[in-house]
């Protein structure tokens, strides 16, 4: 399909699967945290531990792998003694904190608000539930 430009470049039609693909970079439930902790500049993998309350060593590695696959952050291995991995957003990265840093703040101005609702909901579902006889 040529552009409504005339330039020769075709135009790419936005496929849903690849948006999706995308979407789970940052739909997971520490990617964004990872990000938010890296926007200070580098840190080591026990600073970020420490800063993701929460997270084991595990998915922690996990995430980092997966962000450093998706060119989000960069792995750095320091050659001093001991030697030491550093982890840093690169420029895409600091898009993706810079897109999802109104939805953090958001979260955390309303994290009262959504837990009173929850409890709310909670105690409403429990007395509609019928009663063993």
């Amino acid at each position: 399909m040529t552009p409504p430009d005339g330039s020769s470049e075709p135009v790419r039609r936005q496929d849903p699967c690849r948006t999706a693909d995308v979407l789970n970079i940052v739909g997971d439930k520490w990617s964004l945290l990872v990000v938010r902790n890296l926007s200070q500049g580098p840190r080591r993998f026990t600073e970020l531990k420490r800063a993701t309350t929460g997270i084991s060593q595990r998915m922690l590695t996990v995430t980092l792998r997966s962000l450093e696959r998706d060119g989000i952050l960069t792995r750095t291995v320091h050659n001093v003694m001991p030697p030491h991995v550093s982890y840093e957003l690169t420029p895409m990265g600091a898009t993706l904190r810079e897109a999802t840093a109104p939805l953090l703040e958001w979260s955390t101005r309303n994290l009262d608000g959504i837990e009173s609702a929850r409890a709310a909901y909670d105690t409403r579902a429990e007395s509609a539930q019928p009663t063993p006889s």
